[in-house]
Formats: structure tokens, C-alpha cells, sequence
């Protein structure tokens, strides 16, 4: 392979998450020369500690986000079609009891909304489970139940996810370097004026990248990346939220499970995965290192507690526990109710050279990613296109199932 260590691109992408990934790809798509800097490996953060959901957000209906939801939607349909072996519909159950703050004609008028901004398409219907059926759903009590409705929604490995993002963007000729820190960024002027990134390997050997635009998607660690920069490009008002999972011994054989925590009403997901019980999350303020971010033993506690509320027989042991960080607006109000889509910080909003992003969700990344490189066109030259990411089939890398049985 060349060296490439003193290399120049149109296009250098800071972040191999998920959001990293569909920068590169789309960007790669779209004809340009692309560098993805990852210091560490694909989805080594957030885009392997997400709760491997790809759907609309049927909680965001109550905080009055439905451009959300419907992008979200229409963005799960496309990668049904372009990743069939990484992404499926599964049952949803979600039960109704008595004493909850949304009661069965609330949830029914949200499901029907719900399935309103999925174009009423195949998939996103939903039915009652009538009584009959409730001792097959997997032990859940039946305690204080009024109803329980069904509806589908998607699954997905999130690694394997953006795995397969990144190698569909070597694919239309990107070009990816592993273990490379930035280190160092500095706007040169002359010749229109570019980018000198400097980077670091794990052996302690530098390289040097000239762009004439970058993305920092370096996610919880966007601000410190935005550090090493000069001059220094904006920077928004943000926290980082923590979400917390564990896994338990056992199994959930007919599908995934919403919750309502009885302490605070938030919404908890029991999730069949990999032979095990997946359970999550929780919304915490974290400050430090995001490289070192863990679940509290609070945190552990309070979703076993939810878990065993509404599936008392399951007494499982937690053998895995782990957490994902948020990136969201800085506000007073609980990380729940704040907005989820994902913001862009360009250092010039009509002709932007470095672009910082804040937030997202796993199931709008490749929405999220046309996005930014259409707002770079004002500063790229437009080749020609090699492909649209929206028909574009995701190589399938994972020659095992990562389903359930």
C-alpha cells in the first residue's frame, strides 16, 4: 500500500463512528477525495453502546418532534432495503397498566400518529394483544394490566452497522487510517487556502493531510479535537449524557419490550440480543474522559429494577454492564425531553472549510451525512458521482446471523 502520510484530499472526516462513517461515505459517494482518521478503530465509542434500535422514536411524538420521527422513518425504510442482513423489523410490545401517565387511548393515538408519518407503509401498523395471549409474552405480569399493543420497529448491530458503512466507503475509494490521533490543525492560507491535519499513530509516527475542508464527527470527543485547532472554529454549549445497559442470563423469545420506569416514567427497552436479555438506558450528566465513561451501580440497580418489575421471574444474573455517551444541548430541562437532531457548527455558514457535529441518532446517520456534504458544496468542486447512499447495498462483512435463533 502507498504511503500516504504527507497526502492531499478534498475532503478529511475526523471519527470513525457512525456519523464518521456516513460522512465519508456520502462524501466518497459524491465523487470527492476522502481521509477518515480514526484513533482508535470503528465505532470503538458510542457506535458500538447504543441500544441497537433503528427507529422512528415514538417517545420524541410527546416532546412534539415530528419532523424527527418522520425523517427517522422514512431513513429506517431505506436501510430495510440497503441492509437487509443488519437491519430488521421485530415486535415491539408495549404494555399498558394501571396507575401509568399514558393511558391505552393515549398510546393507541400515538402509535396511529406514529404510523401516520411512516406513510402507513408495510411495517408500521400495530395491533392490540388481546388477553388471551398474554401468558406467551415472555413472563410479563399481568398484574394491573389493561392492555398491551404491538407494533415493529428495527433492530440492528451498531458496530457491525458501521462497519459496514466505513468499508462501503473504502469501496468508492476512500481512504481509512486506524490508530490516528489528530494532533494538530491549522488553516494555511494561499492557493484558495487549506487545512494542514496532522495526526499520530500508535507506533508514534506522524502524518500530515492537506484538505481543503474537514468534519470533525469526533462525537464525546468533538470539543477536545476542536481543541487542537487553529484558529480555533466554534464551538456549541453542549453536555455529554450518559446511557447505561446491562446484559442479563436469559432470553426474550417474542421480541423487544417498552417500558415505563415506575420511579420517573422514562422510557426502558428489554432487548432480545445474542442470547442474552438487553436491557437499557439510563440518562446521566458525565464529565471526565469519555473513554472512560462505565455505569454507576445506581444506574445498574435502577434497570434491574425495571427489568424485574414487569418480568418478575427473570432473576438473571448481570454479566455484562456498559454505557454510551449522548452528545446534547446544553439546557436545564432533563436530557429526555431535549432535541435529538443533530447540529452543524460550520466555522462559515456560506463557505464552510471545518464543520463540527453535535449530536444525532443512529438511525438518521446516512440522512444526517448527505446533509453535511451538500452543505459543503459551496467550498468543494462537484465531480462526478459514483453512487447514491440511499440504493447503495451495505457489504455484508458479518458472514454469521446476529439474531436471535
Amino acid at each position: 500500500m502507498p504511503d500516504r502520510s504527507n497526502s492531499e484530499h478534498a475532503l478529511v472526516v475526523i471519527g470513525a463512528g457512525i456519523l464518521g462513517a456516513g460522512v465519508a461515505q456520502a462524501a466518497a459517494a459524491a465523487g470527492h477525495d476522502v481521509l477518515l482518521l480514526e484513533r482508535r478503530e470503528p465505532a470503538a465509542g458510542t457506535s458500538s453502546r447504543s441500544s441497537k434500535l433503528i427507529h422512528g422514536g415514538l417517545r420524541y411524538l410527546e416532546t412534539g418532534q415530528l419532523a424527527l420521527v418522520r425523517e427517522s422513518l422514512a431513513e429506517r425504510a431505506i436501510l430495510l432495503r440497503i441492509a437487509p442482513h443488519l437491519v430488521r423489523l421485530v415486535p415491539f410490545h408495549l404494555p399498558v397498566y394501571r396507575g401509568m401517565r399514558r393511558g391505552p387511548l393515549v398510546l393507541r393515538a400515538g402509535l396511529t400518529l406514529y404510523a401516520g408519518l411512516g406513510g402507513f407503509a408495510q411495517g408500521t401498523g400495530f395491533r392490540s394483544v388481546p388477553r388471551r395471549a398474554w401468558g406467551e409474552l415472555d413472563g410479563l405480569t399481568t398484574e394491573g394490566l389493561r392492555s398491551v399493543f404491538e407494533y415493529r420497529d428495527g433492530q440492528t448491530d451498531d458496530a457491525a452497522l458501521c462497519r459496514a458503512v466505513v468499508a462501503s466507503a473504502q469501496e468508492l475509494g476512500a481512504e481509512v487510517r486506524l490508530a490516528a490521533e489528530v494532533v494538530d490543525a491549522r488553516w494555511t492560507q494561499g492557493a484558495g487556502g487549506h487545512w494542514r491535519v496532522c495526526w499520530r499513530d500508535a507506533a508514534g509516527s506522524e502524518g500530515v493531510a492537506l484538505a481543503r475542508c474537514v468534519v470533525n464527527a469526533a462525537g464525546p470527543w468533538a470539543t477536545g479535537v476542536n481543541g487542537h485547532v487553529h484558529p480555533s472554529p466554534p464551538n456549541h454549549g453542549v453536555e455529554l449524557v450518559g446511557g447505561a445497559h446491562i446484559e442479563l442470563e436469559g432470553r426474550l423469545a417474542r421480541g423487544i419490550y417498552y417500558t415505563e420506569s415506575p420511579s420517573d416514567g422514562r422510557a426502558v427497552f428489554s432487548i432480545p440480543w445474542k442470547g442474552r436479555i438487553l436491557v437499557g438506558t439510563t440518562e446521566t450528566p458525565y464529565e471526565g474522559d469519555p473513554a472512560r465513561v462505565a455505569p454507576t451501580q445506581a444506574e445498574i440497580e435502577y434497570l434491574l429494577a425495571v427489568h424485574r418489575r414487569y418480568f418478575p421471574a427473570s432473576r438473571g444474573a448481570v454479566v455484562d454492564a456498559w454505557a454510551g455517551l449522548r452528545v446534547l444541548p446544553r439546557a436545564p430541562s432533563r436530557a429526555f425531553g431535549r432535541p435529538r437532531e443533530v447540529l452543524l457548527l460550520a466555522d462559515n455558514p456560506r463557505r464552510p472549510t471545518w464543520t463540527t457535529l453535535f449530536g444525532g441518532k443512529l438511525t438518521g446517520y446516512r440522512r444526517t451525512a448527505e446533509r453535511v456534504v451538500r452543505s459543503l458544496g459551496t467550498t468543494l468542486s462537484r465531480p462526478e458521482p459514483r453512487a447514491d447512499t440511499a440504493t447503495l447495498r451495505l457489504p455484508n462483512l458479518e458472514r454469521v446471523t446476529v439474531w436471535d435463533p
